[in-house]
């Protein structure tokens, strides 16, 4: 059966295992080989990310026509509005279209851990966080979304993909677990689909994303 690794990516390293400015990679963490992320988290954002054994499993996860809910925590400047909030419930127009409807509320929370470098707040302006769900990925998606309703992205946390999340979890560590049941019907059902169309073939992007 194939495996999933949780990892909490800290801020500053690539959701890859190899680099060519030097920069973190997952390298510098895990040290299992034939893992490969599934789907991608930013350099400058940190929390969830999936690793799978699996390359049937990593295209289910990463495939735009699969939309798997990603959750995240986002700190923004400023304190957000109902008005704000409820736009991003409904949609906001970007240059590439209009996003789909997320689930968007207000959180009161403490830093989970502190990053480093901390951000870089203007003094009189308040910060606030809340909760974004959305289901599909657009590039740099929720930084744009944010800043589209009038509130720039401070920060951005992943905490859940899926039914996959970070609780438990420290800051850089990873923790092995088994696919879902649910999850292993929609990769049945993914296969078949697959099957039928003839592309029973999986390119897991470049060895730049495999641990050597």
């Amino acid at each position: 059966m194939p495996s999933i690794l949780l990892f909490n990516k800290p801020f500053q390293v690539l959701s890859q295992f190899t680099s060519d400015d030097q920069k973190s990679t997952l390298a510098d963490f895990i040290d299992l080989p034939n893992f490969y992320p599934a789907g991608r988290l930013d350099y400058d954002s940190e929390g969830l990310l999936l690793l799978t054994d699996s390359g049937p499993l990593q295209h289910l996860i990463a495939s735009p026509e699969h939309k798997m809910a990603k959750t995240y925590w986002v700190q923004v400047e400023g304190a957000i509005t109902e008005q704000a909030l409820t736009h991003l419930r409904q949609g906001v127009t970007l240059k590439d279209g209009k996003t789909l409807p997320a689930q968007a509320k207000l959180i009161l929370m403490e830093e989970p851990w502190p990053r480093i470098p901390p951000i870089r707040e203007r003094k009189h302006i308040p910060t606030s966080w809340l909760e974004l769900t959305i289901h599909e990925g657009k590039n740099r998606q929720v930084r744009r979304m944010t800043a589209a309703v009038g509130f720039p992205t401070l920060r951005l946390i992943r905490a859940k993909i899926g039914s996959y999340t970070l609780e438990n979890l420290a800051l850089g560590e990873w923790c092995r677990v088994d696919i879902s049941p649910l999850l292993q019907q929609e990769l049945t059902r993914f296969e078949h689909i697959k099957s039928k169309r003839g592309t029973t073939s999986y390119n897991r992007r470049s060895n730049r994303y495999k641990k050597r």
